[in-house]
């Protein structure tokens, strides 16, 4: 039943991958003097223009949905992708009414130091914002020259709530936030994902692979060899089955990690230290059980005890790491709550089933050691918690 809710928590949630876009529309009549519009993929946000061959001009309105107590933005990058080094129009409240920047941003975070009214490195001819409380919209609106005259320019948006000293500070890390750009033709009309939707669906495999891998095939093969092994009719199956697990986990788990590590290159300036650390720590002692089991001693050796002591421990903390992990990889990812959800229902019905085992297999247990005690020639096997 518990691989059947994994399974069908998968199918779900990659499906939902396929489903994620704008909620905003192009269809909005207040915007149908602009010849082109692009429902932007993430943070409800939409971009409306017209291009002007004859000068190399194009005029813009960017709607995003954003209360009045936060921040949008719209930017071009001329010389690359990013918020680094992009030509930004940032919106906000002050005094009471929107207000509109023009801002470089230095970094791949905003910061009170890029809140400066000032020139951009391409022309604009005129620039104005709205504000609409219906439903909470600002629309930034402005006629600029395209860089270089390029018709194919890189684009990015952002927007949040956080305030530092009364103008716009930072944004939220979240897998929206971070795949904020495209590269936009504003002659032919194309918007292509500049590196942002197959980075979502990278970050969202990651997270999918791991939590399957550590955070469910793990816990499962545990279960498996603390207490179906204590069933003598379960010997040895329990055994093939309690390594099927571990193996496909760590194999499963090695292409999460992997992909973890490309993810983290991708992020120049962008490093999520705890998650980073823990991913790198469980892998290591991960593989460390992996080769131990060639080291593994026959069941009467005098060292068997002292290997099941480091087996049992290593085991159970790589397991624990990769849930306290798994739960620091929602919060960097901020999925839908629903897939929290899921997973907590997953650790809590694996954590039932450990909890009724415990109390059917101690009785077996205990008998089994005091038959055990009565017969002091007789051999102490693989079933019981040796």
């Amino acid at each position: 039943m518990t691989m059947k809710l994994a399974a069908l928590l998968v199918l779900c949630f990659l499906c939902s991958l396929q489903q994620r876009s704008g909620a905003q529309s192009c269809n909005d009549v207040d915007f149908s003097s602009y010849g082109a519009c692009n429902a932007l993929p993430v943070l409800n946000s939409v971009l409306h223009y017209t291009y002007h061959p004859s000068n190399g001009t194009v005029d813009i309105a960017y709607r995003a949905q954003q209360s009045s107590s936060g921040w949008v933005a719209w930017a071009i990058n001329p010389d690359s992708q990013g918020m680094s080094g992009a030509n930004a129009f940032l919106a906000f409240h002050s005094g009471g009414s929107p207000t509109l920047y023009t801002t470089m941003f230095n970094n791949t975070s905003v910061t009170p130091s890029d809140v400066t009214d000032g020139s951009l490195t391409f022309t604009v001819h005129n620039r104005s914002v709205g504000y609409s409380s219906a439903g909470g919209y600002y629309t930034i609106y402005a006629s600029l020259d395209l860089p270089g005259n390029r018709t194919s320019q890189s684009t990015v948006w952002q927007s949040s709530t956080m305030f530092n000293g009364g103008v716009p500070f930072n944004h939220p890390y979240s897998s929206d936030h971070l795949s904020s750009t495209s590269s936009v033709n504003f002659l032919s009309g194309q918007s292509t994902s500049a590196g942002g939707i197959p980075r979502l669906h990278r970050k969202n495999t990651h997270g999918v692979v791991n939590a399957i891998s550590w955070g469910i095939l793990l816990p499962i093969g545990a279960i498996i060899a603390r207490y179906v092994k204590v069933f003598k009719s379960a010997d040895p199956a329990w055994f093939y089955l309690h390594v099927a697990c571990q193996c496909s986990g760590y194999i499963i788990g090695l292409s999460g990690w992997i992909l973890g590590l490309q993810l983290g290159s991708d992020s120049k300036g962008i490093t999520y230290h705890k998650h980073r650390n823990l991913g790198i720590a469980i892998f290591a002692l991960a593989t460390l059980q992996v080769f131990a089991l060639f080291l593994r001693p026959n069941k009467d050796h005098k060292y068997r005890l002292f290997w099941n002591i480091y087996h049992y421990a290593i085991g159970y903390g790589v397991i624990i790491m990769s849930i306290v992990n798994i739960f620091e990889g929602f919060d960097i990812l901020d999925p839908e709550k629903k897939w929290k959800n899921a997973y907590i229902a997953i650790i809590a019905t694996l954590g039932a089933i450990a909890l009724a085992l415990e109390a059917v297999t101690w009785p077996i247990v205990i008998t089994r050691r005091s038959s055990d005690a009565k017969a002091p020639h007789a051999g102490h096997g693989e079933n019981g918690y040796a």
